[in-house]
């Protein structure tokens, strides 16, 4: 039988992370907002991805699918940064969102901050939680 010897940890070098970013999360309860945004998962695609573009983030794909009639959407939006998700469920005006950007060569928590902006005011809730998550 073999002894297994005791392994002492080497502390790792101290060292800046450089891939810091900013986690936005919100659920918006309440939404009074154009129905196509809840129901229509083209119109829903469409509109994040000129959101991202105005924000200056860079789309390099997408997929959005619809749960069918009366139901709600999901999709996500892959940015070069990182990404945008969302979910709806028009039955109780409730939509989840999540925008994600990394700041590895540029800071780029402005442009999350107004994307997810953008995207909660055309929401409108009139009850949002909302999360502010630094990564590290």
């Amino acid at each position: 039988m073999k002894k297994f010897q005791s392994v002492v940890p080497i502390a790792a070098p101290s060292v800046q992370r450089q891939a810091t970013g900013l986690h936005l999360i919100g659920d918006l309860y309440g939404c009074l907002c154009d129905s196509r945004l809840m129901l229509d998962a083209a119109y829903l695609e469409a509109f994040c991805k000129e959101r991202v573009a105005a924000a200056g983030l860079t789309t390099v794909g997408s997929l959005f699918h619809s749960f069918g009639e009366g139901g709600g959407v999901t999709g996500v939006v892959v940015l070069a940064e990182s990404h945008l998700s969302i979910h709806t469920w028009p039955e109780s005006g409730y939509v989840t969102l999540d925008v994600y950007v990394c700041n590895y060569t540029t800071d780029n928590r402005p442009k999350a901050q107004q994307l997810f902006g953008d995207l909660q005011a055309a929401f409108n809730p009139n009850d949002p939680h909302l999360h502010r998550v630094e990564r590290a």
